[in-house]
Parts: C-alpha cells; structure tokens; sequence
C-alpha cells in the first residue's frame, strides 16, 4: 500500500471517531497537514520574495547574530558549544570560531548563543491567551545547514522565510498555552522544513522529516513556570538540533509516523486539541509573509515586561523619591499575567531567568536605575533588599481591556503615594515592535552595542557591509568566519 493511500485510510478513520474533525478532514481534501506544509515548503522559492521581505530576513540575521556574539562567553553557551565541538570536525561552523561541527550539532551552539540573553526577536499572536514565539532562533538551524549544504545566500534567505513562516502560522492556529507545553513544540515543524528545503529534499522527504521532529520531541511547559533555568534559553536550540537531526534522517530514507497531526493518537488528538490550519493562506508573492509581524526587542526581558520598562521610568522620574510610594499596581494582559506575576517565585527571583521573567522585578529595577541591561541580573542586583522590599509593595493583575494590541504588550502601572495620590503610566507599545519597526540604523546601533569592545569599529562596519549584502554571498563559511570571536 502506497504512503498515500495509507494516510487516507488512516484519515479516514479518524474522521469517522471524531465529526469535528471529519470538517476538517474533508475541507482539506483529506490532505494530511505535514503533506500540505510540505508541498509549501516545496514550492517557496527565492522570486516569490518582495525586496522588503528580503531586507527584513537581513535585519532580523543581523540582529540575531549580534544576540549572540554579545552572548559568547556565558557560561550556559560556553556549556553548549563545547559539546557540540567534542566530537571534532564537521560541515558547519559554530558561531564566533573557526571550528566546525555537525549540522544539527552547530544549531544547537549557534542556538543556544542567539537566544541566551532574550535579546532577540518576538512573533505575539492576535488570540489572547495563545503563546508567541521567537523564530529568530531558528535562524541558527538555518545557517548551520546551509552552510553545510554550500548553498547560496538567496537559498539561505528563502529558508529563513520558510522557517519564520512555518512557525509563525502554527502559533496564530495552535493554542498550547492551554495545553501546557512549551512554544519550541512548534518550533519543530518550521525548521524541519528550513533544513529539508536547504537539503533540497523531495515533497515527500519534506513531510517524513515533519513526522520525525515532532513525534519524539514534545517540551514541557515547565520550561517557563516558578524557578527558571538555564534551559529556558536554551530549548529552541534542542528543537533546532532535533528537527535538522530529523531532516538528515530524511534525506538518508527513514520515515516517521504518519499522519503526525491528525492521526488517532497523534499531535492534534495529545497535545495542542483540534486545528485548522489553511496553508493556502500562508505568505506568497500575493500575501504578506509573517515575518513582517515580528518585534525586535530593546531590552533583555520577557516580552510582557518591556513596556513595563519605560512605564517604570517614567513614573520614577515624576516621583523622584521612591520611598513616597506606599503601594503599586501592574496591569497587564492575561498572558503577561501567567509568565510574570502569577507565581511566587516571580517576587523572590532567584536566577537571572526567572528575574528577566519577572514583571515586579524589571518594574522595580527599572525605576530604581532608570534602565534595565544585562548587568541589571547580576547575582547582586537579585539580592539587593532594596529591591525586595520594594517588590512587596507590587502587585500584579490581568486586565482583559489590554489583551487587544497591535505592537507590544501593554501595561498600565499605577502607583499609590503615602497621600493617596495616584500616578498613572500605560505604555501600549514602544520602538521595534510592529507599528514601530526598527529601522537599518536602529539595528545597527543594537548590533554595536552588542558587540561592544568585542571588534574594532573598522571590523564592526566591515562585518555589517558584509551581512547587508548576504543575497549576494556565495560562500557562507568565508561570510561566518569573520565572526570570529
């Protein structure tokens, strides 16, 4: 029995046991999703790219590999790549050396780099309550494969299209916040993908590399509730590693369970409920790709606290003395709520990740210092019982009335003073987000502070002029090794 016809008669089945889904099933021409995502990916080509869609792949690589330089010699990172060069030798170089590894082994480093300070970029659905995603972490998996396949900058640019495409659609579909599994769950499927497209696999080979990432490879959302680890920063790269490990198996002949979505134990039926997923709608020379709905974060915290940054500012600046303030109140969205000021934990911080997850404790450190860095989560500032003590003075709520935006999160901080005065600031979004997009030399000035004294300024521009110019590269490891470090 042929895969398809099989894929039918196990569709089938499961429409009979479920109405719901037999809708669906048929709507779609009893089409499994995984075959569907991957005649997309088939067919996705360079052309189909409009220059803005392509100067915005630059920005967000630009801005992703500056996350990573600034984040080399962390120690989670430092972890990260050491493993993945133990085995020594490899198609793929791991970022900021000139030493290389296997492909799936250079996205996990890579990855593990790019996203370590939660610098980087953000895609927030429409749907209140539903987890975003940071697809600018798959742009490790992407170039660690393409350098290994010797592709081009244009093949290179087309599959971080795919990638952000891919994830971006499955998080506006798939509510897993009500699930509780973790956001790189569909990180899976998009980088399979990027990977299998760069690998030029066949349609076929495309969906088996779907089916083999996802089955094994579901994350908990534990990831990011109470006390926050290491591996919050670090799980997107062990999808990256899993869906290019994926991808190779492909290519080599091995199959996975099918249909991975729709079967009756499959994805949709354990772990994210029904779907519907409409790759017709997906982005195209007609339709704007997803990518352009992405932010680009200004500071080094969860995304439902950034707005809270400026928002805590000004509210210290019309106050002067912190010590006038007897209480305050945060607002934010239902999400914000659950990720930063719903546990305990989010009021003793005990890691910089639970800290940068922590909507009283940037609040508070942000009108304490007037700014908030990397430094702001040194083991010091955690303890600093300034700052403890004022967080007991912080609540925090969801208010429905904010779930509806457009940019960044908004958040609404009201602070009481010891004569029942009331100081009110909500900030609705801020630079970077959609709406206020980032601009070449916004990005640039993120890219230098990122790599601070890491480079000359002569090297920095030269390293800039190279990467603005990545449609033309013909050779990715000429391009990667001046990002030596």
């Amino acid at each position: 029995m042929n895969l398809r016809r099989r894929h039918v008669l196990q569709l089938a089945a499961a429409a009979i046991a479920s109405p719901a889904l037999t809708c669906r099933v048929w709507s779609q021409g009893l089409r499994p999703l995984a075959e569907r995502l991957a005649d997309y990916a088939d067919r996705l080509r360079y052309d189909d790219l409009d220059p803005r869609t392509i100067e915005q792949v630059k920005i967000l690589v630009i801005d992703t590999i500056g996350c990573g330089i600034a984040a080399f010699d962390e120690p989670p990172v430092r972890i990260c790549r050491d493993i993945a060069l133990a085995p020594g030798g490899g198609a793929a170089t791991v970022i900021g050396t000139d030493k290389r590894t296997t492909p799936d082994l250079a996205s996990f480093a890579n990855g593990a780099a790019f996203r370590y300070w939660d610098l980087n970029d953000i895609y927030l659905p429409k749907q209140a309550g539903f987890q975003g995603a940071h697809p600018s972490d798959h742009i490790a998996a992407c170039v660690s494969v393409a350098e290994a396949e010797k592709a081009s900058g244009e093949a290179l640019i087309t599959a971080i299209v795919l990638a952000y495409e891919i994830n971006c659609r499955l998080v506006d579909a798939i509510n897993l916040a009500n699930r509780g599994w973790d956001p790189p769950v569909l990180s899976l499927p998009a980088v399979a993908l990027a990977a299998g497209k760069l690998m030029k696999l066949s349609p076929d080979k495309l969906a088996q590399a779907v089916s083999l990432a996802i089955n094994d490879h579901i994350p908990l959302g534990q990831t990011r509730r109470q006390t926050l680890s290491d591996w919050k920063g670090l799980a997107d790269a062990e999808a990256n590693r899993n869906a290019v490990f994926a991808a190779m198996l492909a290519r080599a002949g091995l199959t996975g369970p099918a249909p991975i979505f729709e079967g009756t134990l499959g994805f949709f039926k354990l772990v994210s409920g029904p779907a519907d997923v409409d790759t017709g709608a997906f982005g195209s020379r007609s339709t704007e790709f997803r990518i352009h709905n992405v932010g680009l974060k200004p500071y080094a915290v969860v995304v439902h606290a950034q707005t809270s940054i400026l928002a805590g500012i000004a509210i210290a600046k019309e106050i002067g003395d912190l010590d006038r303030i007897a209480s305050i109140e945060i607002a934010t969205t239902e999400r914000g709520y659950q990720m930063t000021g719903s546990e305990p934990e989010k009021w003793s911080p005990q890691t910089r990740e639970t800290a940068d997850h922590s909507l009283p404790y940037v609040a508070a450190r942000a009108m304490f210092d007037g700014d908030i860095n990397q430094h702001s989560f040194d083991r010091d500032k955690l303890h600093d019982p300034r700052i403890i003590a004022f967080m007991r003075k912080i609540t925090v709520k969801p208010d429905p009335a904010l779930d509806k935006f457009d940019g960044a999160p908004p958040v609404r901080i009201t602070a009481i003073l010891q004569n029942g005065q009331h100081i009110v600031r909500q900030v609705d979004n801020m630079p970077g987000f959609p709406g206020q997009p980032m601009t070449r030399l916004d990005v640039e000035r993120k890219f230098r502070s990122n790599i601070d004294t890491r480079w000359s300024r002569e090297r920095t521009d030269a390293v800039l002029q190279s990467l603005w110019a990545l449609e033309r590269t013909s050779d990715l490891t000429t391009l990667i090794n001046k990002l030596k470090v």
